[in-house]
């Protein structure tokens, strides 16, 4: 095996280390001289190998130190045996645990998964060059296949692998013969989880790659400030006010949580305060947020940010006129309601707007979304606004329905109104009061723009 310094290949930065490492303690455990699982000599083929153990023996092990039923401790077992903690003697292919007289033993820590060493092709394939020496040419039909391909796509490195495979063969053939098919059974091991054959899930399958460590002091900070902050909006954490809908047939919590409710309840506009994206993420809260920048005269960015949203989830033939409406309406010079963007931005988007797409608008969005995040939101929350509609809030009393009154709510239950009936409502107003908007001449726009320049 050749050794490699970069130890690190995303496998740090995954949530599921926290597992391989409580496997680590668990396998420790289990090789414990006293309390561990015992093992013993046994004979496979003509060789004696020494620390064998049976499936029977771990899955009873497991099954006394967590006091759990056989199924369970086989499952363990299994998951044990697929993230390489424990490798087959006999049946390579398959990484399960059988609970019969199969032999397994423990995998060197050398090929933990906590290693974090990096499963390289070139390792593999070095792999592969000293199994095809070893058996004469005789590999396994997917072996043979991946063989075959390393030969291509590392041809200019072949001779280097083809010299590593030589030593570490004629390396291992000075072994005790014991040790020899130890370490062959440890790397096959490895590899079957690693590379494993076609078909088979591979416990290593751990998907993108992340950018951040989840387990670091900061972000598992940022993590616990987030559960702290929400605890009392999650409807896992807390009950939902005055009742479950679904529990109860009373959809007195639908009601006053309608998008569009005219007062709404103390923990959503308590939610408005969280951050800004949670005020615009709430139409009611957005409704709010409007009135108080109305009072201000400053009501152009949320529009343009609106205006951003719809030309970005709007409907894909009316891009062009929407593009043209929201440049005429903002960006153009003299526009009735233009914003102030940083030059090299307007400059972005103005010339993205002669061939509109859904995310043209992107750029300049962002920019006024902070603007409004550092300075507006802020203000917001101290103006009488804000403070008002918290005074207006409703706290809804908790329902305390018997078993006569949830009967008769069952009988009472009516339907609600379908969402998508709702969004085609909205629409609609929306069509309406963007019905008096003439298109403009995009090019005719900047030719003028260009001229005053």
């Amino acid at each position: 095996m050749t050794i490699r310094s970069n130890r690190d290949h995303g496998q740090h930065y995954r949530p599921r280390m926290f597992c391989l490492k409580k496997l680590q303690e668990l396998v420790v455990g289990m090789q414990d001289p006293k309390n561990g699982v015992k093992g013993s000599e046994q004979k496979l083929n003509i060789t004696v190998i020494p620390h064998v153990m049976t499936g029977q023996d771990i899955a009873s092990w497991i099954a006394n130190f967590f006091k759990m039923d056989a199924d369970e401790a086989l499952a363990m077992g299994t998951m044990m045996v697929a993230f390489g903690y424990i490798y087959p003697l006999q049946n390579h292919r398959k990484l399960v645990l059988k609970a019969d007289d199969s032999f397994y033993r423990f995998q060197t820590p050398y090929f933990w998964p906590v290693q974090k060493w990096l499963a390289e092709d070139i390792d593999y394939a070095i792999y592969l060059a000293k199994r095809n020496i070893r058996k004469k040419g005789i590999l396994e039909p997917y072996e043979q296949e991946h063989y075959n391909n390393f030969n291509k796509w590392l041809n200019h490195k072949w001779d280097f692998i083809v010299l590593q495979a030589q030593e570490q063969y004629r390396a291992g053939k000075e072994r005790k013969k014991a040790d020899r098919v130890v370490f062959d059974c440890q790397e096959r091991a490895y590899w079957i989880v690693n590379r494993p054959p076609p078909r088979t899930h591979s416990a290593m399958d751990h998907g993108l790659s992340r950018l951040i460590d989840p387990n670091s002091e900061e972000v598992t900070g940022d993590f616990v400030k987030y559960i702290t902050t929400f605890k009392n909006h999650d409807p896992f954490l807390s009950p939902c006010l005055p009742s479950n809908p679904w529990q109860t047939d009373d959809s007195t919590y639908w009601d006053i949580n309608t998008r569009s409710v005219e007062i709404p309840t103390k923990m959503r506009v308590e939610r408005w305060s969280f951050s800004f994206f949670e005020l615009l993420n709430d139409p009611r809260g957005r409704a709010d947020f409007k009135v108080f920048l109305k009072k201000e005269f400053s009501g152009e960015n949320l529009a343009f940010w609106e205006a951003a949203e719809e030309m970005k989830w709007g409907a894909a033939d009316s891009m062009k006129e929407k593009a043209e409406t929201t440049f005429k309406t903002f960006l153009a010079p003299g526009a009735p309601r233009w914003i102030n963007i940083d030059g090299r931005t307007m400059g972005l988007t103005v010339k993205g707007l002669e061939h509109p797409h859904r995310y043209v608008l992107d750029a300049a969005q962002t920019h006024i979304f902070m603007l409004m995040k550092k300075d507006t939101f802020y203000r917001y929350l101290k103006s009488p606004v804000y403070k008002d509609m918290q005074k207006k809030a409703i706290n809804p009393e908790p329902h305390n329905f018997s078993e006569a009154q949830l009967e008769q709510n069952a009988r009472n239950r009516k339907p609600g109104i379908d969402p998508i009936i709702i969004w085609q409502q909205e629409q609609e107003e929306k069509a309406k009061a963007a019905a008096a908007a003439m298109p403009v001449d995009v090019k005719q726009m900047m030719s003028k723009l260009d001229r005053k320049k």
